[in-house]
């Protein structure tokens, strides 16, 4: 009847024309009406699993073992369908049903060989390919795919062996052999792959192989937690956490599952805290809860990018800058192109006045973001500060603290002339008169209310050597005192005090 059916298939008018002639043959021969005998839906089966119609080859496979029940052909036939779907447990199911119908299938036992060989079940496969063998001897076929087999079974046994042995490389070649030629439906086989994958660092790639796991099998359990680990690394966390969530309803108790789900969620709880803390204006409690959701795995680094870069933000607001440094430094070894972490780093720069290196970092910060306010800023500011330190420091020169006040200035000038004038350092008159005469400059910028000022601000001043007395001398008055150097051939004149 069914391939009645098939060939009485077509439009409306093609239909009844094509029924009333069986009617008509019906009537004259008397034929039965389901005049389709059962090898008919083989062939049209057969006809359908040619052109890759699957369903439609299964309904005719089936159709014939409903006909036939004993016959281990069909059941035979039906398995191929199955195994094109990747429906291997009811491949498997009619493979053993056509051997129990007929032990020496030949064909029964090489199909269900190469099944367990493809999903990497070999004791199995190795059994059928032997029975072949048995029923059969020097069957060419069963022996090339007996060691094909053997084959796959070495290359796995070797790749556990180098994943024991630390040797990642090595267990991938020796998998790559499994699942790319001998065993592609080889579960146990990717899952290594995907654990190699993890530790490379290959991330993407470990997703698909555990992805071709669940494609055949969307609730295996350790497909589910190393595909999670892969999105999690990835920092998708969300898409993580339901993988996680899927395989722990499924085994609330799985070690492997419990473990990262509840690491995932203290790292974000933890991040979230300190992101919260930072925003209120706490940088010393923020500060701790970034420290401590960066050690709940080191590894991370997609999302631990971020923590180290939030970290420096706040160190910097806490002038801790060579903390701050670091932090930003270690956001930067994580991704180069992160613009807040330059800006950030070169902020801390500043603060420990490493002006020239801060100016490297913020010329890149904006060229990377033209319109960065903030990187202008602080270039600007860089910039000024590699001006200001690359002329003298005064200050230090006098030997005082920039917030030093007008009597501390005179004081520590009257010390130091008194200590480097040439006529008290008669061994050393070259070294004294050179730092005589700069303690003198010192003095006639830092003694000036006007040029300290323009000096602090880092303005060029036009005349920062000489004072008043020109070339042939310097002198000051102040608190109704007089002090007047005489500079006569390289300070060879008298110092005196009036």
């Amino acid at each position: 009847m069914a391939s009645l059916q098939y060939a009485c298939s077509g439009g409306v008018a093609a239909r009844l024309g094509c029924w009333a002639f069986l009617l008509f043959m019906f009537s004259i021969f008397h034929l039965p009406f389901g005049c389709s005998d059962s090898a008919s839906d083989l062939q049209i089966g057969d006809l359908h699993l040619s052109k890759g119609e699957l369903t439609m080859a299964l309904k005719h496979y089936t159709s014939f073992i409903d006909i036939n029940p004993n016959e281990a052909i069909g059941y035979s036939k039906r398995a191929t369908v199955y195994i094109q779907q990747k429906r291997f447990k009811e491949a498997l199911s009619d493979l053993g049903i056509s051997l129990d119908k007929d032990p020496k299938y030949i064909q029964g036992y090489m199909q269900r060989g190469s099944l367990f060989r493809q999903t990497c079940r070999y004791d199995h496969g190795e059994k059928d390919y032997q029975r072949v063998l048995e029923l059969k001897p020097g069957h060419a076929t069963a022996e090339k795919e007996l060691s094909q087999l053997q084959q796959a079974k070495s290359s796995l046994e070797l790749a556990v062996s180098s994943l024991e042995a630390d040797d990642a490389a090595k267990a991938e070649e020796y998998l790559n052999k499994v699942v790319l030629v001998l065993s592609p439906d080889c579960s146990k086989a990717r899952l290594l792959k995907a654990q190699v994958l993890l530790k490379a660092k290959d991330y993407s790639n470990a997703i698909a192989e555990a992805g071709r796991v669940l494609k055949n099998d969307e609730n295996d359990l350790d497909a589910l937690l190393l595909r999670g680990k892969g999105y999690y690394y990835l920092a998708d966390h969300d898409v993580a956490i339901r993988h996680y969530q899927k395989g722990l309803r499924l085994d609330p108790e799985h070690t492997g599952l419990k473990k990262e789900y509840f690491k995932l969620k203290n790292l974000l709880k933890k991040s979230k805290n300190a992101e919260d803390l930072a925003e209120r204006g706490k940088f010393r409690a923020a500060v701790e809860e970034y420290n401590s959701a960066l050690a709940v795995d080191p590894d991370h680094i997609a999302f631990n990018v971020n923590l180290h870069l939030g970290l420096c933000k706040v160190l910097v607001k806490l002038g801790r800058a060579k903390d701050a440094l670091s932090s930003c430094s270690s956001a930067l070894e994580i991704n180069e192109e992160l613009v807040d972490a330059l800006i950030k780093r070169g902020e801390a720069k500043i603060l420990l006045e490493e002006w020239e290196s801060a100016v490297e970092d913020l010329k890149i910060a904006v060229n990377k973001d033209h319109q960065n306010h903030e990187a202008r800023e602080l270039l600007m500011k860089a910039e000024k500060g590699v001006k200001m330190s690359k002329r003298k420091d005064w200050y230090k020169v006098l030997g005082i603290a920039k917030t030093a006040s007008a009597a501390d200035i005179k004081r520590a000038y009257k010390k130091l002339a008194l200590q480097w004038h040439p006529d008290k350092n008669v061994d050393n008159k070259e070294e004294a008169e050179a730092k005589f005469r700069e303690i003198a400059e010192a003095y006639e910028v830092l003694g000036d209310e006007d040029k300290r000022a323009r000096y602090d601000r880092g303005e060029d001043l036009e005349e920062q050597t000489m004072g008043p007395g020109g070339p042939g001398g310097f002198h000051f008055g102040q608190g109704g005192q007089t002090f007047t150097f005489h500079f006569e051939g390289g300070f060879p004149g008298g110092f005196h005090f009036n």
